[in-house]
């Protein structure tokens, strides 16, 4: 068990402010909930009079615009349904909400009523000092409790505490048209990538578009790289004392890394860039190959994001160092929403949530998701489902990636406590800087490590 949570929480708060240079004939659940009868006790709807609850969500920017469209129709449907009910929409920057705005709500007990949130570290760490809402019997009411593709990050000692709004893979998009022109193959190796990028290179083009003033940007890379040459089930021993950090394979991994910033196969000056500035590295046809997560293909669909590169975007999942290695990738379903537990004190607000739930996670939701904005279902759904729902050619190649994963494991932040994240956000960013080498920077974390673990 942890001990003193809600001073760790501060702490968060705290570390966040030390970051350097700072991703059918099937049934669906709806129509199970219908057969099963009202989902809320009628004597909590029996009431008119207004009331209001608070979303907190991240739909924010034009890159987001296509899930914050679903999410109003949601809001809508629910409102409907609930008499007397208003939800107000409160919109507000993921990494902005995550490391600053929920931890301090969360540190004063007074969360909004539901809330973007990532189900490991943070939902758990809620969870514990009770200010996450048991979903456990809605699901089994809703009858989506055996639905979704995992509720691992979002389970603790058995109960549910949050919901994943959609899955996601981390592989590398790249310049279709570049590739055909140059008669470029789609890299079977670690080695054949390398080689790959220093033939872009010479060509005068940047091999890896990057922006690393968000250290989760460079890492997603690392981390890929790390679980190559480590094995994806390193991460997991962190926390248990089974891994460190400065394992050799480790050290070699942050090495490849560091290796390839010294190459120049990113951009110059990469500390000081924004997410966006990495996907206009793309668009611009200034970078060639970028590592991100599946869910930044709405931008590359989306003329008006994309403008002549629409449509001229493929990818591919990072390879293997050795020819007939098994494909690893970072898969998993981390992000949702969570409710607070003060819902459960008011009848209405309470009818509220089990609404938006039911409206929220269906079939049909997780395939306009699909469809108009590219996530990944976080529902169990067949993959000829999903390659049918969307004929698009940039997700087909997604759609590829995930019948090719062989092995695979929950991003780095999913696995470790928020000081060690911390630790390792400022360590890459002093690999890309320059300022320190890989053992050391590794040796470091595992200090930070243990300290941690010692708290548990």
């Amino acid at each position: 068990m942890k001990k003193a949570i809600l001073p760790l929480l501060l702490l968060l708060i705290l570390s966040f402010s030390t970051l350097l240079a700072s991703c059918n004939d099937s049934r669906n659940p709806a129509s199970e909930s219908e057969d099963q009868g009202p989902v809320v006790n009628n004597e909590a709807l029996s009431s008119a009079e207004p009331f209001e609850i608070t979303i907190r969500h991240t739909q924010v920017g034009d890159s987001k615009k296509f899930r914050l469209a679903l999410l109003e129709e949601v809001v809508a449907k629910t409102e409907a349904e609930v008499p007397g009910l208003t939800i107000r929409l409160d919109a507000v920057d993921s990494e902005v909400n995550r490391k600053e705005k929920l931890r301090g709500e969360m540190a004063a007990g007074k969360p909004p009523e539901v809330f973007d949130v990532f189900g490991s570290p943070e939902a758990q760490l809620y969870a514990r000092e009770g200010l996450m809402l048991d979903l456990s019997e809605i699901l089994n009411a809703l009858g989506l409790k055996d639905k979704f593709t995992t509720l691992a990050s979002f389970t603790l000692d058995g109960k549910i505490y949050g919901l994943p709004i959609g899955g996601s893979i981390e592989g590398y998009f790249y310049n279709k048209d570049y590739f055909e022109q140059k008669e470029l193959s789609i890299p079977q190796t670690l080695d054949e990538l390398d080689r790959l990028a220093e033939e872009i290179q010479a060509d005068g083009k940047i091999p890896f578009a990057q922006a690393s003033k968000d250290a989760w940007i460079p890492l997603m890379t690392t981390n890929n790289l790390w679980s190559y040459y480590a094995g994806p089930e390193i991460t997991y021993g962190f926390m248990t004392g089974e891994s460190q950090w400065n394992d050799e394979r480790m050290v070699k991994a942050i090495a490849k890394h560091k290796e390839w910033v010294e190459k120049g196969y990113f951009k110059k000056g990469e500390l000081g860039l924004e997410y966006a500035d990495m996907r206009n590295q793309m668009i611009t046809g200034e970078a060639i190959m970028m590592m991100d997560g599946s869910w930044a293909n709405s931008v590359f669909r989306d003329p008006a994001q994309a403008g002549p590169m629409a449509g001229k975007i493929g990818f591919f999942n990072m390879p293997p160092l050795k020819k007939g290695d098994p494909v690893v990738v970072m898969q998993d379903a981390n992000n949702g929403y969570g409710f607070s537990s003060a819902v459960a004190d008011d009848p209405r607000k309470l009818a509220a949530v089990k609404s938006f739930i039911k409206n929220m996670w269906t079939e049909e939701m997780q395939l306009r998701g699909l469809k108009e904005d590219g996530v990944l279902p976080a529902i169990k759904m067949d993959l000829e489902q999903m390659r049918t729902t969307s004929d698009d050619a940039l997700m087909q190649d997604i759609f590829t990636a995930v019948s090719e994963i062989e092995l695979s494991f929950p991003a780095y932040d999913a696995l470790v406590q928020a000081e060690v994240n911390t630790a390792l956000s400022i360590g890459i960013q002093q690999i890309i800087g320059g300022e320190i080498e890989p053992a050391k920077m590794l040796e470091h974390i595992q200090a930070v490590q243990n300290t941690a673990n010692a708290l548990e």
